[in-house]
């Protein structure tokens, strides 16, 4: 049976080999017609104290529809509290998710956010995309990296991010400010990004400290929500390089 918690299960090479990387595989299968192409892997994996188990076929095992020969189960992804994700770089540059429903956005979005030089990702507990093996297969590694926090409220956690000194920046997209330019995003800064279709929750967008949007043109009503992200993390790295400047 696969262990349970965040990150237990991982599929596809970069994710697995980055979880092979961070020490958390536990048991690694790997698929025969493809032991010989990945036998660097599985050899890594070993020397980490992997069981590596050779199978004739991944089907029943991996959540995926294309695992790329390798499934491994994990111990849980390492998280922090709010208050010490805060503290982990400054200023701050946090993500924080209010209940994206679909894992490829969630991994997508700890992608860009890992690439963009972003400090942390805040993540709702439940009624939101697990971080399974979808979410680790769509980040490609970059969960591993980019330190995660688990929350039980996402309104909560803008409030608390307050106190903490860090600023909320929430996407909507009636917002009347653009995104582009804010200089705020300078400062110790999280983005809020609303689930897919709904957007920020009520109590959520009422709680950020500043709503934006982003100008879209060509009668586009809203952009994907990893893609929006995506965005966001961008152009908080290009405000503080060119205050750096």
């Amino acid at each position: 049976m696969a262990p349970s918690g965040a990150g237990a299960e991982v599929e596809g090479l970069h994710a697995v080999a980055a979880a092979v990387a961070a020490g958390r595989v536990e048991v690694l299968f790997v698929e025969a017609s493809r032991a010989e192409a990945l036998r660097s892997l599985t050899t890594q994996a070993a020397a980490a104290g992997a069981q590596v188990r050779v199978v004739a076929d991944l089907g029943t095992l991996a959540a995926t529809t294309a695992p790329q020969g390798v499934v491994a189960h994990c111990r849980p992804l390492p998280t922090l509290g709010l208050a010490d994700l805060a503290a982990t770089h400054h200023p701050a540059a946090l993500v924080v998710l209010d209940h994206l429903e679909d894992p490829r956005n969630v991994g997508a979005v700890a992608r860009s956010a890992l690439g963009a030089g972003m400090s942390g990702l805040v993540l709702a507990r439940r009624r939101a995309a697990p971080l399974g093996a979808t979410a680790f297969k769509s980040a490609a590694g970059a969960l591993e990296r980019l330190p995660v926090a688990l929350v039980s409220s996402v309104a909560q956690a803008v409030g608390d991010l307050g106190r903490l000194g860090v600023w909320t920046v929430g996407l909507d997209a009636d917002a009347d400010r653009p995104l582009f330019g804010l200089g705020l995003l300078a400062e110790p800064v999280a983005v809020v990004v609303g689930a897919e279709g709904r957007g920020l929750a009520p109590l959520v967008a009422e709680r950020v400290d500043v709503r934006v949007s982003i100008p879209l043109r060509n009668e586009v009503e809203s952009l994907n929500a990893a893609v929006a992200a995506s965005l966001a993390c961008y152009e908080v790295a290009r405000v503080r390089g060119a205050a750096a400047g």
